[in-house]
């Protein structure tokens, strides 16, 4: 899934504190949303590997919820919706595509690495790819909550979404523009990055 997939869920997540919490519900929306981003962040290494981490994040989110239940502040409702979001992405990556570099055509076993039982996860593919037509429709669906929001929350799921739909009409064609690229690299800086 995107990204801003993950992000808007982890929103969504957070947003259940506007019921149980109002006077929390920003820093738990914005703690949701970047808790949905954080796995991510292992783009640049070993992707969906590095720091994503479907176990011990739910792990943690037990307690980090437990705590924010019983003493409610900004800070354990925060360190809670973020290691929830995050656990949920990272549990969630199973559900799309595996990581090769054109997820559409299904070739790899790969979804997301369990540290746990230090294996990889292989993808269901109900989400074929990030990106994908599908992967839009669930962001729209966990952008719904935003109208609840404040005024600069929704500004950011209004922008989530229109990343999003960018990405989705691009996307096919990335794989595509990265490779004409990387052909008119010198063939030393190709090798290069191809190692890294």
């Amino acid at each position: 899934m995107m990204a801003t997939t993950h992000a808007l869920f982890g929103m969504a997540l957070g947003a259940v504190a506007l019921f149980v919490a109002p006077e929390y519900a920003t820093v738990a929306i914005a703690a949701g949303g970047v808790g949905g981003l954080f796995p991510d962040l292992d783009l640049a290494g070993d992707h969906r590997k590095d720091l994503h981490f479907p176990v011990y994040y739910s792990l943690a989110a037990v307690p980090a919820l437990a705590l924010a239940a019983l003493a409610p502040s900004a800070v354990t409702i925060a360190v809670g919706a973020f290691l929830s979001s995050a656990a949920l992405h990272s549990a969630s990556d199973a559900f799309g595509g595996g990581l090769e570099l054109r997820p559409w055509e299904a070739t790899s076993d790969e979804a997301v690495y369990d540290h746990f039982n230090g294996r990889w996860i292989r993808p269901r593919r109900w989400i074929r790819y990030d990106g994908a037509p599908e992967d839009l429709l669930a962001a729209a669906v966990f952008a719904v909550p935003g109208v609840l929001y404040t005024d600069q929350l929704q500004a950011v799921v209004l922008a989530l979404l229109g990343v999003s739909a960018g990405y989705t009409l691009v996307r096919k064609r990335l794989v595509d523009l990265g490779e004409n690229v990387a052909d008119r690299l010198p063939s030393a800086v190709a090798a290069q990055l191809l190692e890294d």
